[in-house]
């Protein structure tokens, strides 16, 4: 199965202290799905309709993903990371600070 994912992926706020990584059109899009209502506005449908379209292949999942990037910029949730925070990949060491 083709999970079309992203070159890089997108890392967004979901709420007030939680980020969440979107590496994939269909993160993007379960993200998009869970988006507040009230908050479903022009830009949310232009973008949702792109990333639906980059699922069935009729439009390029590279500017599907610029396009969210930029969506998600102008929404206030984008969160640009230089490297991926310690918390997100895990333990790097065994019990006390060890490397296993």
């Amino acid at each position: 199965m083709n999970d079309k994912l992203f070159d890089s992926p997108v890392f967004v706020k979901d709420g007030s202290f939680t980020i969440v990584e979107i590496a994939s059109i269909r993160d993007a899009i379960d993200f998009l799905e869970e988006w507040p209502v009230e908050l479903q506005d022009v830009p949310y449908e232009t973008i949702s309709r792109a990333c639906y379209s980059a699922l069935d292949g009729s439009y390029p999942l590279s500017s599907a993903r610029d396009n969210f990037v930029k969506w998600a910029k102008a929404a206030n949730i984008l969160e640009e990371l230089s490297s991926v925070p310690a918390w997100m990949t895990g333990p790097q060491s065994g019990p006390g600070g060890v490397l296993a």
